[in-house]
């Protein structure tokens, strides 16, 4: 993330405290509903896409603890979430209470401090969405590093062939002098990055349908229900780091 979209993300977590009760503001700085929703349906994908329950996961973007709070119910464990916002990673850390939970705000950017090799998968949900292609890789470079052989990245994405993506790029234009910057990732871009970080790409998923399981009916805040099989809104990409053996 650039300096001034850094800083104008805390202006913008200032400015929802200053107006909001803390609870909300603290959910409301990561999405515009359905937080408890959300975090299951995060949740729910990386069960399905290999997360073992005494496995590591490393939350780039954990935000106000959206995923973390469900997911705790899952792992048991390590995780690391990391954000850029010192109080949505205190939010995050008080509404979890795992003492052996790890939440931080790194020193540098698009670094994760975590070793080399130690984690079973790393996840990015509305990260890749606000950076430029330059970082992304980079980050994507970082999660390879601290992934075990084997281990995975997920991400979720917006991308131009999906209709309902094409409204946040027109509210992009309209605002295209604010704080806010979406950026939108194209496959074969997906692809060549997968090439050039030696990852292999597992799957990439239409942010519109339904792909992965659910153990539990999810209802959110206008009355859809996702029973069976959910999907984020945003597309999903899974990559794997080559097992050696």
């Amino acid at each position: 993330m650039s300096k001034h979209n850094r800083m104008s993300y805390h202006h913008y977590v200032e400015s929802l405290k200053a107006s909001l009760n803390n609870d909300e503001a603290m959910k409301l700085a990561i999405g515009d509903g359905d937080f408890d929703a959300f975090g299951i349906l995060e949740r729910e994908l990386l069960i399905d896409s290999g997360l073992p329950p005494d496995g590591y996961l490393i939350d780039v973007g954990c935000g106000s603890g959206r995923l973390a709070k469900p997911l705790s119910q899952y792992l048991q464990g390590r995780y690391l979430g990391i954000d850029i916002v010192q109080d949505l990673v205190d939010y995050a850390s008080a509404a979890v209470n795992r003492s052996d939970w790890r939440f931080e705000v790194p020193e540098g950017d698009l670094v994760i401090p975590e070793e080399d090799d130690v984690a079973d998968m790393v996840c990015f949900f509305s990260v890749m969405t606000h950076l430029l292609h330059e970082q992304t890789y980079l980050y994507l470079q970082e999660a390879r590093r601290v992934l075990k052989p084997g281990g995975k990245i997920v991400f979720s994405f917006l991308e131009f062939k999906m209709p309902s993506h094409w409204r946040v790029f027109e509210e992009t234009v309209r605002t295209l002098n604010s704080s806010v910057m979406n950026q939108f990732i194209c496959r074969d871009g997906i692809h060549s990055w997968a090439k050039h970080l030696d990852l292999v790409v597992e799957s990439i998923n239409d942010g519109e349908v339904p792909h992965f399981a659910l153990r539990e009916a999810i209802h959110m805040d206008d009355g859809q229900v996702f029973d069976k099989q959910g999907n984020l809104g945003q597309s999903v990409c899974v990559l794997s780091k080559p097992d050696v053996h």
